[in-house]
């Protein structure tokens, strides 16, 4: 787009933004909108004048829409054209392409997690083959983002390949038709038990509530009398898959979730449950964390104010916004707020006032005086502004920074791209995600492994201690406790093998994942993990104990935080 279509563009905008504005709002809004476009549009010109070298319209103008959403609430976003189709994957879940995560190692990048039955696993790719070429072009150096953009494609079209094939890289020619690949939104589902089943539910994309109603049906055909339903981690999607599976379990034309403008009232909408429940009584525990959020709180939260099932784990995130996506034009677009969600107590559960911000520009939570009181069908206590409390609070599980750092560094799965090529042979065909253990002996190898390398982290105590020493140095007592500040300090300082082993459970369980992963996919990791889950055994506590089931959805209050 040239200079002058842009600044074209701009006044078109402007003119019909002040259209609308002229019925709704105040003239002096009219006359404050027009002034701010004026500027936009001189702060162009002079740029593209003066500016001392040649500037791109295009990315400019990009970079003011995106600034027009900073102060508002992260939910509220502009899309450029090209950002788009990032945008339809998260909402549908759907795209074209070949079926694979990637990842750079080295110089290459390698394929790191084929989806199962995906059109790459079909085509004999696997975990650790690298990338040599794409389509007679050589891969070396390509970032992940070109490569994936080069395996993406509408769906019948083919890419060809040359790998190194895992275990010993040579090489082989394979060509792939891509599909269009379904990231399932339910890719889990299992009896824990004889009676007790279970269904993991990852998020809200397209079709998920027709996923998840197969795998309900799968479970009641094996002999399930219970359920606990996992939305840990579930950081929402589309609102009316929501409302399906809840369906599902409360009678027709129940309220389970509402929402409402402050701005329009005509925009007020109020969702009820159009068919009959599949599992109206079946008992129902749902598990739920801090990252449980929109979409998925609503299903915990409606359930809850229905007195419909048992919430157990953490204080979910609380995001109670709604959004609402409007066309720009040129196919960009803006992903807008325009309301609330209310559970059928009434709570919005919306825990952080982006509207309100502090005089540092930074916003807060709901302070406890603003914190009402609302009740359930049964009238149990809940409380708005904070989320969904679960009826079972449990504690915050915690994992060490220096975990998360080397695991985000890549050296657990480089180390695991490495460890099983050196295991093919003993370990090809003999991991399964139950009886699988990385022992002792080979964790000493990811530590040997880990010789030389330099993890970016430092941990509080030492942060922390410096800016004592600091204080120490320009104070006259400093000198007195020289010594002991030594002592101190040498106890601190710990060099990267000392807190390799100091966190070894946590690393070795990471280890342990990125190997059952590459044999038996995400749902071997689920299937490793669930005997040993806190939150599940929890769970299954509550179910067998039918008389303190039913005392908790007639009684039990939730805490206020």
């Amino acid at each position: 787009m040239t200079l002058k279509k842009s600044l074209k563009y701009v006044a078109a905008t402007a003119a019909l933004a002040g259209c609308v504005l002229l019925g709704s709002a105040a003239k002096s809004n009219l006359y404050n909108l027009g002034k701010q476009v004026e500027i936009l549009v001189n702060m162009m010109r002079t740029l593209s004048l003066f500016y001392v070298d040649d500037v791109e319209p295009d990315k400019i103008m990009d970079a003011a829409a995106k600034g027009m959403t900073k102060i508002l609430d992260p939910y509220t976003e502009y899309f450029s054209p090209e950002e788009m189709e990032s945008f339809d994957v998260m909402t549908t879940g759907k795209y074209g392409g070949v079926g694979s995560i990637i990842r750079m190692r080295g110089e290459y990048v390698e394929f790191f997690g084929p989806y199962k039955n995906s059109p790459a696993y079909r085509a004999g790719i696997r975990a650790g083959d690298i990338i040599l070429e794409i389509d007679g072009e050589d891969a070396k150096g390509m970032t992940t983002q070109q490569v994936s953009d080069r395996l993406k494609g509408d769906p019948g079209t083919s890419v060809r390949l040359t790998v190194g094939k895992f275990p010993d890289n040579r090489p082989q020619r394979v060509r792939i038709t891509r599909e269009r690949i379904a990231i399932p939104g339910v890719p889990y589902h299992a009896m824990l038990n004889e009676s007790v089943g279970y269904i993991l539910h990852d998020d809200f994309t397209e079709g998920c509530a027709a996923e998840f109603l197969r795998a309900y049906r799968d479970l009641e055909n094996k002999g399930m009398k219970a359920l606990v339903l996992d939305y840990r981690n579930n950081t929402g999607g589309i609102l009316q898959e929501a409302v399906s599976i809840l369906s599902y379990f409360l009678p027709a034309g129940s309220e389970v979730v509402s929402m409402r403008s402050s701005k329009d009232h005509n925009e007020n909408t109020k969702f009820v449950t159009e068919n009959p429940p599949i599992a109206p009584n079946i008992p129902l525990v749902v598990l739920v964390d801090s990252d449980t959020a929109s979409a998925a709180e609503i299903v915990a939260g409606a359930l809850q104010d229905n007195d419909r099932a048992v919430v157990i784990g953490r204080r979910t995130y609380g995001k109670g916004l709604v959004q609402s996506t409007f066309p720009l034009g040129h196919d960009a677009y803006a992903k807008v707020t325009t309301s609330k969600y209310h559970l059928p107590s009434g709570r919005c559960i919306q825990a952080i006032e982006y509207g309100a911000h502090n005089a540092d520009g930074s916003v807060s939570s709901v302070p406890d005086s603003l914190i009402t009181e609302f009740h359930t069908k049964a009238g149990r206590k809940v409380y708005d502004g904070c989320g969904v409390m679960p009826d079972i609070k449990l504690p915050t599980e915690y994992i060490s920074t220096f975990s998360v750092v080397v695991y985000a560094q890549g050296f657990v799965d480089d180390f695991v791209s490495d460890y099983t090529r050196q295991h093919y042979g003993e370990l090809e065909g003999n991991v399964t995600p139950v009886k699988y253990h990385f022992s002792d002996e080979a964790y000493a190898e990811f530590v040997k492994w880990m010789e030389g390398k330099e993890v970016a982290w430092d941990s509080m105590a030492n942060r922390y201690w410096a800016e004592f020493e600091k204080i120490a140095a320009n104070e006259p007592w400093g000198e007195d406790i020289k010594e002991q500040m030594a002592t101190i300090k040498q106890t601190l300082t710990k060099d990267t093998e000392d807190y390799l082993w100091m966190y070894k459970k946590e690393l070795q369980e990471a280890i342990e994942s990125s190997i059952i992963k590459r044999y038996c996919f995400d749902e071997g990791i689920t299937a490793h993990l669930l005997p040993s889950d806190e939150d599940v055994k929890e769970a299954l506590e509550v179910l067998a104990d039918s008389e303190n089931y039913h005392r908790i959805l007639s009684s039990q209050d939730t805490t206020r935080n």
